[in-house]
């Protein structure tokens, strides 16, 4: 279902096409199908776990987007592994990647190794990437657990979200999720959405309120679904910055939960063609969500 949802996104974003962005992120957060309404774009064929060049387990783990690619990093002991993610969900091979200043042995299909140090020096073709890695990075599953938990006891929060596929191609939206089941999205100089339970409503710019049918959505959730090599790699007084992979989208996570009420307050996810951010607010005090009463 993730990869579906994924491939849904990479569409839209191809297109340029607003409505079919926002129907993708809201597909990316809810447990069951959703209608893509206002689509003309094909599906974008979906990534392959088989070549997708996941970390190595027990790995400290940063991403970051790089024009069309996915650009990661998985630092161990003494070493270190860099991953390239193509358009397509597989990894791109044949790339001059370089390691704290020398030549990188492939590893597989986008995959990339050689011996490191901290900071990690990552250059890959032009792009140069200087990582800092902590040392003793604490594991932090249990937190992301937590977190988790956190999302699914809120009755509900408020976000934005930047949603882009390259540098060219980006679609800015404002979300309110509201439990058990309700959500409302703004896309910024685009369309509008209501959904209440089995019913959702959409308003292109300047048109009227249309109802459709809607499979019900869990809300609020998190977007991760799974998460290992969870590390806190930085912190405030108050919040941790936690990175791992989600190894069933697959894609990886950078979050920032509050150390007292364990709320996320910024998400940024890296994987195929597909890099977001969001920020959250109003916690447990977002305006109510209802249906449309107005053309």
């Amino acid at each position: 279902m993730a990869v579906l949802r994924l491939a849904a996104a990479i569409a839209a974003l191809a297109a340029g096409v607003a409505a079919v962005a926002v129907a993708a992120i809201l597909l990316r957060r809810t447990p069951g199908p959703v209608p893509l309404t206002g689509s003309g774009a094909p599906p974008a064929a979906a990534p392959s776990t088989s070549r997708f060049p996941a970390p190595p387990a027990g790995a400290v783990v940063f991403a970051r987007e790089d024009g069309p690619y996915a650009l990661a990093l998985a630092v161990l002991p003494g070493r270190a592994q860099v991953s390239v993610v193509g358009q397509q969900g597989k990894g791109v091979s044949g790339l001059a990647v370089r390691i704290d200043g020398a030549a990188a042995e492939s590893c597989g299909s986008g995959c990339y190794t050689g011996p490191a140090a901290s900071p990690v020096d990552v250059r890959v073709g032009s792009t140069e990437w200087r990582v800092d890695v902590p040392a003793g990075a604490p594991d932090a599953s249990a937190l992301v657990a937590r977190a988790a938990r956190t999302w699914r006891a809120l009755r509900s929060v408020a976000f934005s979200d930047r949603l882009a596929s390259d540098a060219s191609h980006a679609v800015e939206s404002t979300w309110r999720a509201q439990a058990p089941d309700r959500l409302f999205f703004h896309v910024e100089g685009g369309y509008d959405g209501v959904i209440v339970g089995s019913r959702r409503w959409d308003r292109a710019p300047g048109d009227r309120w249309i109802e459709s049918p809607q499979t019900p959505v869990r809300q609020p959730v998190p977007l991760w679904q799974s998460a290992v090599d969870a590390r806190v790699v930085g912190q405030s007084g108050t919040a941790w910055r936690i990175t791992f992979f989600d190894p069933r989208t697959p894609a990886w996570f950078a979050i920032t939960v509050d150390k007292r009420t364990l709320h996320t307050l910024d998400l940024r996810m890296t994987t195929t063609a597909h890099f977001m951010h969001e920020t959250y607010r109003a916690f447990d005090a977002a305006a109510a969500i209802t249906p449309p009463t107005s053309k």
